[in-house]
């Protein structure tokens, strides 16, 4: 079974890579506002998950730069979101508030209508 995963991921990462689109592009002003905006994020991963790369590409698309924490290769990532987040589940999006506390988003489609809306006006 491991062997099967790691095709498919291996397939997975292939096709990610070889249909991803051109980034959008912005004006300095309105990129500095989303890279402020998107400091305050982290996105708790697996490499090759289908949904994880699902948020990857829209990141991708829309030209958001959020820190990439591999909750499956770093043990540090892995506790962090079992002991905060909760549960040991990717795609997560934490999100730090003004108040120095996180809130924790999982699901793909949850993620990109989250990200959607905070970057809409801009």
């Amino acid at each position: 079974m491991k062997l099967v995963r790691w095709i498919l991921g291996k397939i997975i990462i292939s096709l990610d890579l070889i249909t991803r689109s051109t980034p959008v592009k912005r004006d300095i002003a309105a990129q500095e506002k989303i890279d402020a905006i998107s400091r305050q994020l982290s996105l708790y991963h697996f490499n090759a998950c289908p949904f994880c790369v699902k948020v990857r590409r829209h990141l991708h698309h829309r030209a958001i730069n959020i820190e990439l924490r591999d909750a499956k290769n770093n043990l540090e990532h892995k506790q962090t979101l079992i002991e905060e987040g909760g549960r040991h589940k990717v795609p997560c999006l934490r999100i730090e508030q003004k108040n120095s506390k996180a809130t924790w988003l999982y699901e793909s489609n949850d993620i990109i209508a989250y990200l959607d809306e905070e970057l809409r006006s801009i």
